[in-house]
């Protein structure tokens, strides 16, 4: 391995661990979705592999493109950069709408008082709920269902910054063994990261006592959503 290749190689692990850490958007909505949604920790990792591949590739095809016919680099960077504003708008969108579904259930699914007076003056009361047992589990499912979906989706139209102009076309000069090193050692490094922080996340979450807020957790993992997007979108991360 060349000096220039062992330093595009270092470059590529370092930035495929640095933008997954400093991107809450690649590892907090598996996160909130996950344990909102209970999904087994099987189910999250495939979720989060399959979405981070997608993440990842999408970025590789564009800038596969770009090498074989010869596009300058800032038009990729222009395509990149549209992408990004898509990705992070539709977080925005799809952690309000969440966020919305969440409040909703949760109102549909507090529990009241009922309270009952018979002829014989005998009165009792008991707590009811007129979701918990039987139309909300459909509507969950279904909700349920689609939210890997999206979450895909979105990954797809988020792009790897740093991936084309950084490391593909640098890469590239070195010879097409150098370029297929490089962009795996990134993508490996990227989705393994995710994976990790979401695992070790989901670890800790059990040691905490939060069962008396599960209520709420459709609705704060879609603000948790929303405030991933509002932070690639807006602050930029």
């Amino acid at each position: 391995m060349s000096n220039e290749l062992s330093i595009l190689f270092i470059t590529a692990v370092s930035l495929g661990f640095l933008h997954t850490i400093f991107g809450p958007d690649h590892y907090v909505p598996f996160i909130a979705m996950s344990k909102a949604g209970n999904w087994s920790m099987t189910k999250t990792i495939f979720i989060t592999i399959i979405a981070g591949a997608g993440h990842v590739l999408s970025s590789i095809v564009i800038g596969m493109i770009g090498i074989t016919f010869g596009l300058a680099l800032h038009v990729l960077e222009d395509i990149e950069s549209a992408r990004g504003n898509i990705a992070g708008w539709a977080l925005m969108c799809f952690g309000l709408i969440y966020f919305i579904w969440g409040i909703r259930y949760f109102v549909k699914n507090k529990k009241h008082t009922h309270f009952h007076f018979h002829a014989d003056s005998i009165k009792h009361q008991h707590n009811h709920s007129h979701h918990g047992d039987h139309c909300h589990v459909h509507e969950e499912t279904k909700t349920a269902s689609l939210t890997p979906w999206i979450l895909f989706t979105i990954f797809i139209f988020g792009p790897c910054e740093a991936l084309i102009p950084i490391l593909m076309y640098p890469a590239v000069n070195i010879g097409i063994g150098g370029l297929i090193l490089v962009t795996c050692a990134f993508a490996i490094t990227t989705i393994l990261t995710m994976l990790i922080i979401v695992m070790l996340a989901l670890k800790g979450i059990k040691f905490l006592s939060i069962e008396k807020y599960e209520k709420y957790s459709h609705a704060f993992a879609g603000a948790l959503v929303f405030l991933c997007g509002f932070a690639v979108q807006v602050i930029g991360l």
